[in-house]
This record gives structure tokens, C-alpha cells and sequence, in this order.
């Protein structure tokens, strides 16, 4: 991932989609593929116009002095219950509504399910001048679960919710049965590679060109391998709505913070210490490099994707097995759902 680290996206039928978008997000669809930030609907800082696919419930904190509100889904099984509760961690360009998909194929195999979304990030709070951590996250998540009752959990963390994942059992290992990590950032340092470290001034100045145009630009390169599909569109709206309106500073500088947090605070020397089974799910054609379009053109070739440093990361993860996809990308609960789904389960069950 360079800029971004996810799309906004979960590959099914338009149809399907379209039940769990907000009526203001539902017109971005009638724009052309070209539109900008000019024609995107305002949807809020925290996603206010935007409906998810199951009621949102709150957990409520504070956080270096700041009150936190954590949105997160809750689904109970729909199938004959197995006693089995899983936590899905999105990454930084996704929300916890992007693992729908998944969640309801979870739910009707028998598993409780918990999606939230991270403070920073989507309906959840925003605080000014906060300093985001992994830690601070993990702890947050850690409250999210004990309010919400969750003994010990498998854990499944995709992109940079693969970084917060393996954070979260390292520091809580007796609450994680299992880890499952979907092309998750962390297991290489793009600093020591080669990426430049870039300050926050200049990390707010980027975010001041996202639009749903590059937003879709960056996806389609390096996490759909030139193939977009019309259902993906849905998450572009959301991810831009929330730039478009008139409170967009307060995303933009959120994302800012949360980009200096993945490239400052690297996971992959700590790979050895993990205690927990864990089980990597890898689309092969993911060109995901965090912010390696940023380095000098003779120094990129050293930065490691996301599939190539999964290949070093299973040798140092003491119980680790690494399941290839190799006809998808960073995403492939979105790319291939019920694929990915048999997989999950399959991981789950190992």
C-alpha cells in the first residue's frame, strides 16, 4: 500500500450493495467513473448519512484525555451456534461495514461475529491532536470486547488491521485462540527498505488531493490488478463522502496521523514473540508496498509487497502456515467472498 492501504469495497452484486448504502451515497452511482470531489456527496467526518448492513452499537472510552465513541458491529450466529466468537479488524482505507460479506457467511456458520471500527476511522470517533498507536488501539479494542462480553476470540486482521491484530496478541495472547491475517501491512519495514520518512505537514498535503478519482485509481492498480467491478464503486462513495464535506479537515488530518502511525511504528522484528497459531491468507497479485511510490525510483524494487515479505514472515512466526490465493489481490474477501469465506473457515478450523 502506498497512500492508501485498502479499498473501500466488497465484491458481490451491485444489488447487494445497494441495500446497505445511504440514499445520498446511492446517486454517486448515476456519476461517471471520472467523477471528482466536486460532484461527491457529503456523507460526514463519521460517516453520519451512511448506513451499514446491521445496527451499530457503541462502546464508549476515553483516550489520552479525549471521550471515545467506538462504533461496532455485533452479529449473532444465524446458524446452529458453535460457541466461537471471531473480531474482524479493517484496514486503514475500510470500515467495519466492508466485512459484511463475510461477517453474515460467519454468522450463518455458527460464529458470533464483532466488527468495530477504529477510532480514527469511520463512525468512530475522531479526536483532535490525538496520537494514534497501535497500542492505544489495541487497548480500546480490548475494552470494546470486555464490554461486549467476548471470552477468547480468533482474531482476523486485514491490511493495517493486520498490524493492530498482531499487536493485540502480543499484548493480550491469552484473549486470541488464533490469529488469521488477511495481506496484512507490518511484516516488513518500508523504512529500512528504502521508503523515505515522510512528516506530518507534508502526509496533510496529500491527503488535501484525495478524491474519489485517485481513490479509485490507487485501488484499481494495486488492489484489483487493472479489473474493477462496478459493486466496488459503493465503497469509493463512502471513502470520499466522507472527504466531501465541510468537516473533511478533521478526516484529513485523522488519515495523516494514522499514516505516520503505520510507517513509524513497524511490527515485523516482533514476529518471533507471537504465541498464537496464526495463519496468513495471501492474494498473490497484490502489489501493496506502503507508500513505496514515495522512494527514489532506484529503490523501489527493494521494497517488499505484501505477498513477498508473507513468505519471509511465515519463517518467523514460530506456528504460522501461509495460504497462497494467487488469482487475488490485497482484498480478497472483497475480490471473491465466498472463496475467501471457505478459506476463513478452513483457517478457523485448523
Amino acid at each position: 500500500m502506498d497512500k492508501f492501504s485498502g479499498p473501500f469495497a466488497i465484491a458481490g452484486r451491485c444489488t447487494s450493495m445497494i441495500q446497505y448504502l445511504s440514499t445520498a451515497a446511492i446517486a454517486w452511482f448515476a456519476m461517471s467513473a471520472g467523477v471528482g470531489m466536486a460532484q461527491t456527496v457529503p456523507l460526514g467526518a463519521d460517516l453520519e448519512r451512511f448506513d451499514y448492513p446491521a445496527p451499530v452499537r457503541w462502546h464508549e472510552a476515553s483516550s489520552q484525555g479525549h471521550p471515545i465513541r467506538m462504533a461496532y458491529l455485533d452479529l449473532k450466529p444465524t446458524g446452529r451456534a458453535n460457541g466461537t466468537t471471531v473480531v474482524l479488524l479493517h484496514g486503514k482505507n475500510f470500515c467495519s461495514a466492508t466485512w459484511a460479506e463475510t461477517a453474515r457467511g460467519l454468522a450463518a456458520s455458527g460464529f458470533r461475529v464483532l466488527a468495530p471500527d477504529q477510532v480514527g476511522f469511520c463512525k468512530s470517533s475522531k479526536p483532535p491532536g490525538y496520537q494514534y498507536s497501535f497500542h492505544a488501539m489495541a487497548d480500546l479494542t480490548r475494552g470494546l470486547l470486555d464490554q461486549a462480553g467476548a471470552g477468547k476470540i480468533v482474531l482476523v486482521g486485514h491490511s493495517t488491521g493486520g498490524i493492530l491484530a498482531i499487536r493485540f496478541a502480543l499484548l493480550h495472547p491469552e484473549r486470541v485462540s488464533r490469529l488469521v491475517l488477511v495481506n496484512p501491512l507490518g511484516l516488513n519495514d518500508t523504512l529500512a527498505e528504502g521508503v523515505p520518512y515522510t512528516d506530518l505537514g507534508t502526509l496533510r498535503a496529500e491527503e488535501a488531493m484525495t478524491d474519489a478519482v485517485s481513490i479509485k485509481a490507487y485501488q484499481l492498480r494495486n488492489y484489483y490488478h487493472g479489473e474493477w467491478r462496478p459493486a466496488y464503486d459503493s465503497w469509493v462513495a463512502m471513502l470520499a463522502g466522507q472527504y466531501a464535506g465541510p468537516d473533511a479537515d478533521v478526516v484529513r488530518d485523522a488519515q495523516a496521523r494514522l499514516s505516520d502511525m503505520i510507517q513509524t511504528q513497524p511490527i515485523a522484528a516482533e514476529l518471533p514473540r507471537l504465541q498464537v497459531p496464526v495463519t496468513l491468507i495471501i492474494g498473490q497479485r497484490d502489489l501493496t508496498a506502503f507508500r513505496a511510490n514515495s522512494a527514489a525510483p532506484d529503490q523501489r524494487s527493494r521494497i517488499r509487497t505484501v505477498p513477498q515479505a508473507a513468505e519471509t514472515a511465515v519463517t518467523a512466526i514460530p506456528d504460522a502456515q501461509l495460504i497462497r490465493l494467487d488469482d487475488l489481490g490485497h482484498s480478497p474477501q472483497v475480490e471473491a467472498p465466498a472463496l475467501f469465506l471457505r478459506t476463513l473457515i478452513e483457517a478457523i478450523g485448523s
